[in-house]
């Protein structure tokens, strides 16, 4: 990494940036809407869910980093409580000098003070390069995910 990042939970008025973290590949260019009003919306109700937070990753003033991380208990696996992150994205100009991985750390760090013994996460078949860099951090593609739209 170039500059030093910090990671904190987000600010409501840096929803514009994690949206265009979220926009910037075919996948989320095609998915993520203009309208800012439904995110917004959306983050208002996450910051009523004790469990499901909202991480920045930021570099003096700029958003380079986010992802989503939801705590989860459940009686499987001998009433493991797992996290689960989502919308993991890295900054295109600040990709390749680890901040990936430094950002997965915090995850970890996160889950780990929340009683977690397990981190998990579903990614999308076609992202190959993504697949590479969660195999190197340890993670083992061990289920397969199903999705049904309603």
């Amino acid at each position: 990494m170039t500059a030093p990042v910090a990671f904190r939970e987000a600010r409501r008025d840096e929803v514009p940036a994690i949206l265009a973290l979220l926009r910037d590949d075919m996948l989320g260019r095609a998915r993520e809407a203009d309208d800012l009003a439904p995110y917004l919306a959306a983050w208002d109700a996450m910051q009523g869910e004790a469990a499901n937070r909202l991480i920045v990753g930021v570099s003096g003033d700029q958003v380079v980093a986010c992802y989503q991380i939801t705590f989860i208990s459940g009686l499987s696996l001998r009433a493991a409580r797992r996290a689960q992150i989502e919308g993991v994205r890295v900054h295109p100009g600040q990709r390749g000098q680890g901040l990936g991985k430094a950002l997965i750390r915090d995850a970890e760090t996160r889950a780990r003070a929340a009683g977690c013994t397990l981190l998990q996460f579903t990614t999308n078949r076609s992202r190959a390069d993504a697949h590479r860099f969660y195999d190197r951090l340890g993670f083992t593609p061990s289920h397969i995910g199903y999705k049904k739209t309603l």
